[in-house]
């Protein structure tokens, strides 16, 4: 279905391309006073309608940032080619006004606020030349109400600030909103799966695993076939904790009871849980907690959430790091827990795809533990954020509402 979208974009865009390039075309050879004069502002006209047509395209090839500033620069030379070579057409001043439009159509911000503020500034300078090189009378059009045509002309850029504004938000909330969509149907498919197959998978492989840890005490099996049970004990595992994560997601969790939690305490017994846990790498846990942080949750739910995030930064640091976690409390009535690493680190790439389902950096990894660490953030408004440079390490900043500890005389 995307490639046939695809495809009637690619057939619409060349019909309209095709159809502009013929009347930029005609434009050069039908009536035109210099055609044939052997005039350098026509060869001029010539060269950037061949250079704007030729970028137009090859755009949908070629999606560059570079291409489309250099699509906008070509058709900033080529309209005010035709404003300064033929005076006599009036209409010309309009394609001026209305150059940032190109970028609209690219919704480039960077790209727009440049070539709206380039035009006010070579609009300015073309009309002071004018002016200075005692050319009125070629531009009555200009000339002859300067400051209605200039009034005019900031009045067009304002109009087309607010489109491109408007247009961007929408299309913004539009991303987000789409994006949201795609996240609730990929939970709504891991729960789907979860709860078909994760019973019938856990029951046999439990079968499984006890008869393997039988025969590893079993004095009639061979030694050669007892140096091979632990790994596949190991990787039975391995699969009842996909089991368990998938479990995990397709549960229902809504009426969980929740309490108001001393942060301080959470944070430090999963930091002294999980402090042996790194020391097998030499990694050491450090904790920073502001004192009388609360946040309203299940306990339980918040301790997973905690596990998942301080084991997974163990697992990415390199021998001797150091793993940071500290919390405090926010201007905006947020407790915001920070837990650092100096790791790996992830790319761009790779963060965009952090929380997807069965996507991880880790060999064994099935991506669902972050998935239900996104989850559980979620169903207590807070927010999760993971910023993180490659080589240098990752942060996961967690952020929750406040609330203030029970009033203990009471």
């Amino acid at each position: 279905m995307e490639n046939i979208v695809t495809k009637l974009y690619a057939k619409r865009y060349y019909m309209i391309i095709y159809l502009l390039i013929v009347i930029m075309v005609s434009g050069l050879f039908y009536k035109n006073p210099l055609h044939g004069e052997g005039h350098i502002g026509y060869y001029l006209h010539i060269l950037f309608v061949v250079l704007f047509a030729a970028c137009l395209l090859i755009y949908p090839k070629y999606r560059s940032g570079i291409l489309r500033w250099f699509i906008v620069f070509i058709a900033t030379l080529l309209f005010y080619t035709l404003f300064l070579v033929y005076p006599e057409t009036g209409s010309t001043i309009l394609l001026i006004y209305f150059i940032p439009t190109i970028s609209i159509i690219f919704f480039d911000k960077k790209l727009f606020y440049t070539s709206i503020i380039l035009n006010q500034v070579l609009i300015i300078g073309t009309i002071a030349y004018i002016i200075s090189s005692g050319k009125e009378s070629l531009y009555p059009n200009v000339t002859s109400d300067t400051t209605g045509n200039i009034i005019t002309f900031i009045g067009s850029q304002i109009f087309l600030y607010f489109i491109f504004y408007y247009t961007s938000e929408r299309i913004a909330k539009m991303k987000l909103y789409y994006e949201q969509v795609k996240h609730a149907e990929r939970l709504k498919t891991t729960g789907e799966l979860a709860a078909a197959v994760a019973h019938e998978i856990r029951n046999p492989l439990t079968v499984v695993k006890g008869y393997l840890q039988l025969y590893e005490q079993d004095k009639s099996v061979s030694n050669s076939m007892k140096q091979s049970l632990p790994l596949l004990i190991e990787e039975l595992d391995s699969a009842e904790q996909v089991i368990s994560e998938l479990l995990s997601l397709s549960q229902p969790t809504k009426n969980l009871k929740t309490e108001r939690v001393d942060l301080q305490k959470s944070i430090n017994s999963v930091a002294e849980l999980l402090q042996s846990y790194g020391l097998l790498n030499n990694n050491k846990i450090e904790v920073a907690i502001e004192a009388g942080s609360y946040i309203e949750i299940n306990k339980m739910e918040l301790h997973q959430l905690l596990v998942n995030i301080v084991k997974n930064a163990i697992e990415a640091s390199s021998a001797g790091g150091k793993i940071i976690i500290t919390a405090k409390k926010t201007k905006e009535e947020y407790v915001e827990i920070k837990v650092q690493d100096s790791g790996i680190g992830m790319s761009e790439e790779e963060l965009e795809l952090i929380g997807k389902p069965f996507y991880s950096l880790k060999s064994k990894g099935t991506g669902l533990g972050v998935m239900i660490c996104n989850n559980i953030v979620e169903k207590y408004n807070g927010s999760i954020q993971y910023t993180s440079l490659k080589g240098k390490g990752t942060t996961v900043a967690v952020r929750f509402p406040s609330v203030k500890s029970r009033d203990r005389s009471l």
